[in-house]
């Protein structure tokens, strides 16, 4: 059966700013605070290493776990990892081993995200680690994702609680998972944003959407809104590109939807490997017929990166022809990003086509939404602006 832990309970004792630093990390105790907790679990303390006991998982015989995180399932003998890098068996106990060691903490803009309907020209504290379980040969931020954290280092212990207080403190009212995907270090996350719900503070994570339907459903109710990557819609493309399936984030983006959390999806389109046409035009009537025709799409720009720069960037009219196509589709809110400048990364009201939200890509220099409503012809406008 799944061992699903509670959160944990912290003794506070770092002040800490906006960095990017490695540090020490120290002991913390987690205890059972609900009656749907199976079985209480302490962290495990080795080297110096805090280490987590995973939520979900199934002990196996002879010392043997099986993660229930991911699609992936993955089955371990004792002392081996997961795919993704961050979940050890260790003596027949499945660890977490990068909870609450950020390598990266930085505050960004929303639009970063990209999250355009989710309070747009607001600041959001963002978090993230070593780990993946993808292995997308594009990777932007691959010096971090694919990478063990102890390659990269990280800024740790930070516990929850710190990272709550860090976020008041700068006066942000959003924090975000992102750089790494949020599912290889799942229980910092639901820790957080539990606790974050408490304070008043919103969460958001970008994700590649191959989330367990269990452990995703135990998390987004303390989740505001979810950036999800749908990097093509071939089961070709995600094997080749990315060691990885698309049945499980059609899934996800599924739940995500049933379960009223905000959605913006993420399509970056790579020359010569998810550009058809006919692709792009299945995906656009996917999204319309199964997730709503106002889910906002962004077509992302690529750029030669990590182990894919045999390709040219992303001719901006293939992008141009992508959004056509969707709009063609019925889809109402649809943008092209990693092009600065461009009039589509601007939010546009699919009644009057008034300009929403100014932005010249990162930056917003006006939102015209009054109340959800588009403030000249009084259209509601999906997303959370306040």
């Amino acid at each position: 059966m799944y061992r699903f832990t509670g959160r944990i309970t912290i003794i506070s004792f770092i002040a800490v700013g906006i960095f990017v630093v490695a540090l020490n990390v120290n002991l913390i105790t987690r205890g059972s605070d609900s009656s749907e907790i199976i079985s209480s679990a302490t962290p495990h303390l080795e080297d110096s290493e805090l280490k987590m006991e995973t939520m979900f998982y199934d002990r196996l015989d002879n010392n043997m776990v099986q993660c229930r995180i991911c699609f992936r399932n993955c089955i371990l003998q004792e002392g081996e990892r997961g795919f993704c890098r961050n979940r050890e068996n260790i003596g027949g106990t499945l660890y977490n081993i990068v909870y609450g060691k950020p390598s990266a903490i930085m505050v960004d803009p929303i639009e970063k995200e990209p999250q355009f309907h989710f309070l747009p020209g607001s600041r959001i504290l963002c978090l993230g680690s070593a780990g993946c379980n993808f292995r997308c040969r594009f990777c932007h931020n691959w010096h971090l994702s694919q990478r063990s954290i102890e390659e990269i280092g990280h800024s740790g212990p930070l516990f929850p609680e710190d990272v709550v207080n860090m976020a008041i403190r700068q006066n942000v009212p959003t924090i975000s998972f992102t750089y790494n995907e949020p599912t290889s270090w799942y229980e910092y996350l639901y820790d957080i944003a539990k606790l974050a719900k408490d304070e008043g503070i919103r969460v958001i994570f970008h994700s590649n959407g191959s989330m367990n339907p269990e452990p995703l459903r135990a998390l987004l109710p303390y989740v505001d809104s979810v950036t999800i990557d749908l990097k093509g819609f071939t089961d070709e493309f995600y094997e080749k590109v990315s060691e990885a399936k698309l049945e499980p984030v059609k899934q996800t983006l599924e739940i995500i939807r049933e379960e009223g959390v905000w959605l913006e999806i993420v399509n970056l389109v790579v020359p010569t490997l998810n550009d058809d046409p006919d692709d792009i035009r299945r995906m656009c009537e996917y999204i319309r017929d199964s997730l709503g025709e106002y889910t906002p799409l962004h077509f992302t720009r690529f750029f030669p990166n990590y182990r894919l720069t045999d390709l040219p960037p992303t001719p901006v009219e293939t992008l141009e022809k992508a959004r056509t196509i969707a709009r063609d589709v019925g889809l109402k809110y649809v943008y092209i990003g990693n092009v600065p400048g461009h009039r589509y990364n601007s939010t546009f009201c699919p009644h009057c086509d008034e300009k929403l939200v100014d932005r010249y890509h990162f930056s917003v220099h006006g939102v015209r939404v009054e109340n959800g409503r588009c403030g000249t012809c009084g259209e509601s406008i999906s997303g959370i602006w306040e």
